[in-house]
């Protein structure tokens, strides 16, 4: 039975899509799941025994974690060099002296949200070209009817004064 759990939990481990790192008080990289190598586009031999900072410029959660047990709880952050954006949750495993990592990738929706945002500013940019266009043209028409009017009350003062001079 202890056998059954025990390659259960290792398939969960392999299969969960969320990256999962365990890392120790001096930093070093003591397990990571499939999902996270794939994440950081490495192999888990690249990874393990490695200090975390040659995979993460900014280390100050996972020190923050360590010096309060305090839980860091969904905390969002790009990783450009891997061009990923992920949901993170870190805590501590005080039992093994153990900082553990999950990392949601978010990448996708955050990539859905900047298309939706990109749409949205192309939209206003041609709405604002429609309306600049519609303001032109209502110039120009403006313009041309008051030459036009302009031209008939001259024709109208002219015909008015034709009438006036065979009145008298």
């Amino acid at each position: 039975m202890a056998e059954e759990k025990k390659s259960l939990w290792e398939l969960f481990w392999d299969y969960d899509p969320n990256g999962l790192l365990a890392i120790d008080t001096n930093m070093i990289i003591k397990v990571v799941n499939p999902a996270l190598f794939k994440m950081f586009k490495c192999t888990r031999e690249d990874m393990l025994g490695k200090d975390v900072r040659e995979f993460l410029d900014d280390i100050s959660d996972f020190e923050y974690v360590m010096n309060t047990g305090n839980v860091i709880m969904a905390k969002e952050e790009a990783y450009t060099r891997y061009g990923i954006y992920v949901r993170k949750v870190i805590f501590m495993i005080k039992e093994e002296n153990i900082i553990g990592c999950i990392m949601v990738d978010m990448t996708h929706a955050t990539g859905q949200n900047d298309e939706v945002i990109k749409l949205k500013q192309e939209t206003l940019d041609k709405v604002k070209k429609v309306v600049d266009k519609q303001m032109q043209v209502a110039q120009e028409i403006a313009g041309l009817l008051g030459e036009t009017t302009a031209e008939t009350k001259i024709s109208l003062i002219k015909l008015m004064d034709m009438f006036k001079k065979e009145r008298i």
